[in-house]
């Protein structure tokens, strides 16, 4: 399934001044991981927001999501209590609406994200930083394998599905195939780095 992103133009104009950093990959990347590193380190900076995205699937260990049933996901959306959403493997995802008040209040926020939502991103918002993780083709394949969550669907759907990124344009690529630290570090660096 394709994602589906939606975001609605502000009648006053983009919403800012702060940022909104995308983190965005292929299944298996480690953005999550990648993720958990950048906040740790990040913990005592009131600047930086590291908000828990809305996914319509139960959340484990390794992804700390809030869980909504697909009733409950569509009730929001009606009601507007969404920044941004998304579909991928026949799951919705959403970006909480208290995000606007802290990119109005000149913060920084981190989510995972779809690489199919940052153009409507970037039509909301006035500073939106896409930050792409990637890693080796066999790495990706053996994580999936590793992980194995019956929600996501098979590997070999997975892996195919990030043919549909090749043009994709990030404005950060880092590289997880390495030692996790190392991609950590350079997200860190990144949102910490208050020049753009």
């Amino acid at each position: 399934m394709s994602d589906v992103a939606t975001a609605k133009r502000p009648k006053t104009g983009w919403i800012g001044p702060g940022r909104l950093v995308l983190v965005v990959g292929p299944s298996g990347a480690g953005k999550d991981s990648v993720i958990t590193g950048a906040k740790a380190y990040c913990a005592s900076d009131p600047a930086i927001i590291f908000p828990r995205r809305i996914v319509t699937r139960p959340a484990t260990v390794n992804e700390d999501h809030l869980s909504i049933s697909n009733c409950g996901f569509d009730e929001a959306l009606r009601s507007d209590t969404f920044a941004l959403w998304w579909q991928a493997h026949r799951l919705k995802y959403a970006l909480p609406i208290s995000i606007n008040t802290d990119i109005r209040s000149g913060r920084t926020v981190v989510c995972n994200a779809s690489r199919g939502v940052v153009a409507a991103a970037r039509m909301r918002y006035r500073h939106v930083i896409s930050v792409l993780i990637t890693a080796r083709t066999d790495l990706l394949a053996t994580r999936l394998e590793d992980r194995a969550r019956d929600s996501d669907g098979s590997v070999k759907d997975r892996l195919e599905r990030n043919a549909i990124y090749a043009e994709f344009s990030a404005d950060v690529v880092i590289d997880n195939s390495g030692a996790l630290e190392e991609a950590v570090n350079a997200l860190t660096s990144l949102l910490r780095y208050r020049g753009a």
